[in-house]
């Protein structure tokens, strides 16, 4: 999980750089273009087509979905926002996810929970300070983009018995890629050879990241994991003071630390939860 954060963070510098010449939207069509590169090349390598069998035909579409509409929403924030700032509003995510299960899985949501998760929306308010001299409209962005995210998470959750981590990867991957590549037509500038590699770097960096989190979940439980995934502020303040020498300042750091307070306070319910029901 700890390396997990750094090739995340990577790949969302090297975004921020890219958005700086061209849309977000075409840089994630060179992210999905070399994901779906990557996971094509397992798949023919782990068995073809058995591999992309799947069960949940309609989940994986709605999988795909969220997914991409989560990294163009991020990306196109990080084209406005420091990455520490993108990063520490996308925290909301397991809040999120917690309020989405009550529609969408049938689960009962405690007191506590409820009061994890509207501490957690507090912190998202200190971090994007609507009102303030300081806001920006971008900052819903990533906002959006964790919401984006806990939907596709939930709809994990829900084919998680019957389809395998490369499956649903492959999947995300290949969806994402035709849907970007039907409006990249629309905002497509040239790109130089810089640029290309970067792009690609980008997909090998999100890639090998998301692997690493499939990983990390098969050998420890989502509470276990849950506080190395808010170090990755740490990383974002690393490559955001490196590459554009921009640090968080108090209110971020503040809004972060509350949001991971409840993030990791849910994560402690789910535990228990998990415990009386097994």
């Amino acid at each position: 999980m700890l390396v997990t954060g750094a090739f995340f963070t990577a790949a969302d510098a090297a975004s921020k750089v890219l958005t700086a010449d061209m849309s977000a939207v075409q840089v994630i069509w060179l992210r999905y273009g070399t994901f779906a590169a990557i996971m094509l090349a397992l798949v023919w390598r782990a068995g073809g087509g058995r591999v992309l069998r799947t069960q949940r035909p309609v989940l994986q579409i709605l999988r795909g979905l969220g997914v991409t509409l989560s990294s163009i929403l991020f990306t196109l924030g990080l084209q406005y926002l420091p990455i520490a700032d993108a990063t520490a509003s996308s925290f909301v995510a397991p809040l999120f996810v917690t309020a989405l299960s009550i529609p969408m899985l049938r689960e009962t949501i405690g007191w506590r929970r409820w009061t994890a998760t509207v501490v957690g929306l507090a912190g998202v308010l200190i971090v994007v300070r609507p009102g303030g001299s300081a806001f920006q409209s971008a900052s819903l962005l990533p906002v959006a983009s964790a919401l984006s995210w806990a939907f596709a998470m939930i709809i994990t959750r829900m084919m998680s018995r019957t389809e395998s981590p490369l499956t649903t990867l492959t999947y995300s991957a290949v969806i994402g890629f035709v849907l970007v590549s039907l409006v990249v037509p629309f905002v497509w500038q040239p790109m130089t050879w810089p640029f290309l590699l970067l792009g690609l770097f980008i997909g090998v960096s999100s890639t090998v990241g998301h692997w690493l989190l499939v990983t990390a979940f098969r050998y420890a439980d989502a509470s276990l994991l849950a506080p190395f995934s808010y170090l990755q502020l740490l990383w974002a303040s690393i490559f955001g003071y490196l590459l554009f020498a921009v640090l968080p300042d108090a209110w971020t750091l503040a809004g972060a630390i509350i949001i991971a307070m409840s993030g990791l306070y849910t994560a402690h319910r789910e535990r228990i939860r998990a415990r009386s029901l097994g």
